[in-house]
């Protein structure tokens, strides 16, 4: 459904004691505050520096609340808990200093505001997300398919660590180091000699690898795929990727665990596309959220538009409208 917010006006009526008369100025405009000497300030005065300094940011606070609440209602109560639980993880750590920290390290001033804040931001980012997957192209997803998909791939491993104690000097890390690549090249150099690569690299693993819960059984670390492990293991897939079923690694592999022989025993064909289209979507998408700094900008730009919004006041129009160049041009120079 479409929507419109229409900019009304501050509104004039007071709230006064009883009887109380409100002054007026020469020109028939009520004050908000008077001084001694006969001076006033007007409603229009207050309206006209409220409109100027602050009411771009109220009103984008209000109509991003509104079409947000809107469009993802049914995800409501999700943000609702996840503003709490943030809320209770930073009581927890700041405990009674907790305004105090919000008004130091953040433009809010109360609590209530700051945690409105994080409720509001849960929901843009379901949007912003959902606008990434709009700028995603088939033939992206197609080339993604074709270039970064495999099948599960069985490999083995075996690991070798430096021996570095807490108090060690420079010269003693380093000699560590130098002792571990060392059996990490003799491990190779068995390897190229071998008739029976996977047979060797069994017995190897047993004699050489550090990793206990695998060196017994030939270093195997099963099917693997993307997600399978943590990421220490990111760049032992991306090898065993790049290897052909029966080939060992003849450089070595390092990763925050140590150095590594892998052996690429056996895979299996990749899912369909159809099976995986969703996740590649989903993978893309987050790709363009991490590199594209105006994402954000423009994912809520559309999402105004989406719903209608027509700002009446031409001040504050000419305000929103510098405001999203302002934000475009600058996200882009700080990318």
């Amino acid at each position: 459904m479409k929507k419109k917010v229409i900019i009304l006006g501050l509104c004039t009526l007071m709230v006064c004691g009883c009887g109380k008369t409100i002054p007026t100025l020469d020109n028939g405009e009520e004050a908000v505050v008077t001084f001694n000497n006969g001076d006033k300030i007007s409603v229009q005065d207050l309206y006209n520096d409220l409109k100027t300094n602050y009411a771009l940011d109220s009103l984008m606070n209000m109509v991003d609340k509104k079409i947000l609440e809107e469009k993802y209602k049914d995800n409501i109560q999700s943000a609702n808990e996840y503003a709490d639980a943030t809320m209770k993880s930073l009581e927890e750590n700041y405990g009674d200093d907790l305004l105090s920290a919000i008004q130091s390290y953040t433009s809010y001033s109360t609590i209530e505001a700051y945690k409105n804040y994080v409720y509001i931001s849960y929901l843009q980012n379901l949007a912003i997300e959902d606008y990434a997957k709009t700028q995603v192209t088939d033939k992206e997803m197609e080339n993604y398919y074709k270039d970064h998909i495999y099948g599960d791939v069985l490999v083995n491993h075996i690991l070798i660590t430096p021996n570095v104690k807490d108090d060690a000097t420079d010269e003693e890390k380093t000699n560590a180091e130098n002792e571990a690549k060392e059996k990490i090249n003799t491990i190779i150099a068995k390897l190229k000699e071998s008739d029976n690569v996977k047979e060797t690299f069994t017995e190897l693993a047993k004699e050489y690898s550090e990793d206990e819960s695998t060196k017994n059984d030939g270093g195997s670390l099963g099917y693997i795929n993307d997600g399978t492990l943590s990421d220490s293991y990111d760049e032992i897939l991306k090898a065993a990727f790049q290897m052909k079923d029966g080939e060992y690694s003849t450089e070595m592999i390092t990763t925050e665990l140590g150095y590594h022989v892998i052996f690429r025993e056996a895979s299996k064909e990749k899912a369909a596309y159809e099976d995986v289209k969703d996740t590649i979507k989903e993978t893309l998408a987050n790709n363009k959220m991490s590199e594209d700094a105006t994402i954000s900008t423009k994912a809520m730009q559309n999402l105004r538009d989406e719903f209608g919004l027509d700002i009446i006041d031409s001040d504050i129009q000419s305000q929103y409208a510098k405001y999203i160049q302002n934000a475009l041009s600058q996200q882009t120079q700080n990318d």
